[in-house]
């Protein structure tokens, strides 16, 4: 199947519009339309340096005792005033919110008016005070650093538990959820080996420790803005309408603010996959087992990238890959490309030190009963209606049948991908997305970050503008379900519904400011997408 940049029914470009190289068009050529811009792009910052002074406040600080704001003049004043920073975070968000979407209509397929150089300035611009408050949404940083100290100080991460190692008076202890304190490492070695460096030249500076995190997750980002232009190229999608979709809101919360290292696997397998389709598979092959390294379910791209390598041989050599030359290819190549991942991933296993004990520890994080994902859902079900029925509480034995089916779910929908592609009526990217997706939506635990492996891929993807509309409205909804805050609030439920109500009235002044002042929907026209090498037909 051929792909190409799809084009549809449009005016004339306006005399004063130039279309350069990357498929956009300039910016806004009259007063006004230069004039909207500018207000969505402050906006959107202002969002993002309000939610950094939240973060002062209401964000994930070491703990107490360890805190480095805590008494200094100025800085230390929003964590005196919880419910204020909160209020404050939340406006900031939602103004994020809707400077993206207000910047999609300019960068909506069809409707581009930006070049991939000024969006990406833009995005950059509102990462920039996220990147330098301290976290929001989660400590799981904390939890990193914990863990590779384990390691530095010569224990078996995967046996042993921060606590444990640590002992319960270590900073790093007292900063994690008390449920983790105790629980082994679920990270692979290539990331507890990059956790290592981190620590070595950290030492015991916490905050440097996570700033040094924080650029990792960076680095991740940034593979991610070099390679989904490139991948979007292949699939037919207009460049920026990719990029715009693919750091979203839930990027710059979870994986900018958040610290999440899903940012660094994310980028490695974008890289990865861009690198096995310019240059050579067995180079991507080894990148993305690199990045299975650290998180173990990127090792599902290669299934999808066997599969495009096995269908490009198939037609090279003038045989049928939607026939039994194709599975047989399928099987030859899916073998070879798997194996590569695979002895990557051994190696950096057996070289970090670590060993295998990452397989066992794969199950910690189902400890955690997430409500977001549907099969743990279903099991607490079956198990509170088996209580109401006189059976007795079965509510784990439940959980295990139930997340166990949809493993398999997911099992047999990745294969239906991969034959897909393999017979050209999918993409490899998006099969990579709706692979991601159905493993993480069927399996026992979700969190809101982990629609990213979903969305990312997706951006780069897909042209249905139902699709890309529905991802768009999940993406800046998730993007407002998980509090401002790396704390609990136990003891004190009340601050989170004070400070919600307190930042729908205090909204009101920054959606004032912006009447008149948002970008108008422009008409449609074609992308002009850039030559060279990315534009060459994907088989």
């Amino acid at each position: 199947m051929t792909a190409t940049v799809p084009t549809a029914p449009s005016e004339e470009p306006s005399p004063s519009a130039t279309e350069p190289s990357d498929g956009g068009v300039e910016a806004p050529a009259t007063p006004d339309e230069r004039r909207r811009l500018r207000f969505c792009r402050r906006f959107g910052f202002t969002g993002s340096l309000l939610m950094a002074v939240g973060a002062l406040g209401c964000g994930a600080m070491p703990a107490s005792a360890y805190n480095p704001l805590l008494g200094v003049r100025v800085l230390g004043l929003p964590a005196r005033l919880p419910t204020v920073s909160l209020t404050v975070a939340y406006v900031g968000m939602g103004m994020v919110v809707l400077a993206w979407l207000w910047l999609g209509r300019l960068a909506w397929p069809g409707r581009v008016r930006l070049t991939l150089r000024q969006l990406t300035r833009i995005l950059v611009m509102w990462a920039a005070p996220l990147a330098v408050a301290p976290p929001l949404f989660s400590t799981d940083v904390y939890g990193y650093l914990s863990q590779a100290e384990v390691v530095s100080r010569g224990f078996d991460p995967y046996v042993y538990g921060a606590a444990q190692a640590l002992g319960l008076d270590s900073p790093l202890v007292a900063s994690i959820p008390t449920i983790w304190r105790t629980t082994p490492s679920p990270y692979g070695p290539g990331f507890l080996t990059f956790g290592r460096l981190v620590t070595a030249i950290a030492g015991d500076d916490i905050v440097l420790g996570v700033y040094l995190h924080r650029v990792l997750a960076l680095v991740g980002i940034g593979l991610v803005i070099w390679a989904a232009p490139h991948l979007a190229r292949r699939a037919g999608v207009e460049p920026i309408a990719a990029l715009w979709l693919a750091i979203s809101p839930l990027v710059l919360f979870h994986l900018v603010s958040g610290i999440h290292n899903d940012a660094i696997m994310l980028g490695v397998v974008f890289f990865g996959l861009e690198i096995g389709f310019r240059r050579s598979w067995f180079l991507g092959a080894v990148i993305i087992g690199l990045g299975a390294s650290g998180k173990i379910p990127a090792i599902l791209a290669l299934a999808f990238l066997a599969a495009h390598v096995a269908r490009e041989r198939c037609l090279a050599a003038g045989r049928d890959p939607r026939g039994r030359d194709g599975l047989k290819a399928l099987v030859g190549w899916g073998a070879a490309v798997s194996a590569t991942g695979l002895a990557v991933v051994g190696a950096v296993s057996v070289l970090s030190g670590l060993g295998f004990g990452w397989i066992t520890a794969l199950s910690v994080p189902n400890l955690l009963r997430s409500w977001l994902s549907v099969t743990t859902d279903l099991g607490v079900l079956g198990g509170q209606i088996g209580i109401a029925l006189g059976l007795g509480d079965h509510t784990d034995a439940v959980l295990s049948l139930t997340r166990s089916a949809g493993l398999g779910v997911s099992a047999l929908v990745c294969a239906l991908l991969v034959l897909a592609v393999l017979r050209g009526r999918l993409h490899p990217v998006a099969g990579v997305a709706y692979g991601f997706g159905a493993v993480f939506l069927a399996g026992p635990v979700l969190h809101p970050w982990y629609l990213l492996w979903l969305m990312v891929p997706l951006a780069a993807s897909v042209t249905a503008p139902r699709v890309r509309g529905a991802a768009v409205a999940i993406c800046a909804a998730v993007a407002l379900l998980v509090p401002p805050t790396g704390n609990d609030f136990t003891f004190r439920a009340y601050q989170l519904p004070m400070a919600i109500f307190a930042a729908l009235a205090v909204a009101v002044v920054p959606l004032l400011a912006a009447r008149g002042n948002i970008p108008r929907i422009p008409p449609r026209r074609p992308a002009v997408p850039e030559p060279g090498p990315d534009r060459e037909e994907v088989s």
